[in-house]
């Protein structure tokens, strides 16, 4: 079995993966993601105990019990390219031999559920809903380097978003974890989220710096392949779903809606929507 050269399984010092700074015992199989360094602590100061802390650029880890529970709190800060890294190393803890560099031949997935805020599409999406994203769609094009399957229906859905938008890149479309939705989403909104590498022109914003495609924000309300319409931007969802398919893992991702794009609307209290979707994913997980 060839090894992973030294350049590409990149190991600190102490033997903990490069970026994440983390070696295998200081991560549960049981991940609760956030894009906000400062909302690792808003979730772990639940926690019975914390037996891990590590600071690393905006990786930042508390990993404790919870009602018995072990659970792990990371965050990524903002954008695709962060979680890539991030799901990438974490399944390297769980499914490589680090000391010998080879892959273990018994895999492990874990599961990861993001939790994080989100602007509305649609105008009947209420300030304060908490949406379960049932299916990501990835507007970047980190995933153009990998090998992504993805069923006839995700690529219809793909395919009509491009030509909709006339974008220069096919996004692609994902669906999330079936179970851990049946497990943690009960009572939440399914929705379809799309996933920009931006916040301002690829989610429709424009101050001063005028925008591609002016229409783009009306065209993507208003987009509809056989009842299936989008109902919030975000920067991350997609490439959750998209390498826990890959890697073998479950991801589930859930929003706070923060700001309605259609009414112009921004909620007043930022945190009551996230601290209670904080609440229902740690008694559920």
């Amino acid at each position: 079995m060839n090894k992973f050269s030294e350049a590409d399984l990149i190991l600190n010092k102490d033997g903990s993966v490069y970026h994440l700074n983390l070696k295998p015992e200081n991560v549960s199989e049981n991940i609760i993601a956030v894009g906000d360094p400062g909302r690792v602590y808003r979730i772990s100061q639940h926690f019975d105990d914390i037996e891990f802390e590590m600071n690393k650029r905006e990786f930042i880890t508390h990993t404790g019990t919870y009602k018995g529970k072990r659970i792990t709190v990371l965050s990524t800060g903002m954008g695709v390219d962060n979680i890539e890294i991030a799901m990438i190393e974490l399944d390297a803890l769980f499914n490589i031999d680090l000391k010998n560099r080879i892959p273990k031949e018994e895999k492990k997935s874990f599961k990861i559920i993001r939790i994080g805020t989100s602007g509305a599409i649609q105008e009947d999406l209420q300030i304060g809903s908490e949406v379960v994203s049932e299916y990501a769609i990835g507007m970047d094009n980190l995933m153009q380097y990998y090998n992504l399957a993805q069923s006839d229906f995700e690529t219809e859905v793909s395919q009509q978003l491009q030509d909709a938008l006339g974008l220069p890149i096919v996004p692609y479309t994902i669906k999330g974890s079936e179970m851990l939705a049946a497990k943690v989403g009960e009572g939440m909104v399914k929705g379809n989220s799309v996933t920009t590498p931006g916040f301002y022109a690829p989610q429709g914003r424009q101050l001063r710096i005028a925008t591609r495609n002016p229409k783009f924000l009306d065209q993507i309300t208003c987009f509809n392949h056989n009842g299936f319409w989008l109902t919030n931007f975000e920067m991350e969802t997609s490439m959750y779903y998209a390498f826990a398919r890959l890697l073998g893992h479950h991801a589930l991702s859930i929003s706070a809606i923060l700001a309605n794009r259609a009414t112009g609307e921004f909620a007043k209290n930022e945190l009551k929507a996230v601290d209670s979707i904080i609440m229902k994913v740690l008694d559920r997980i």
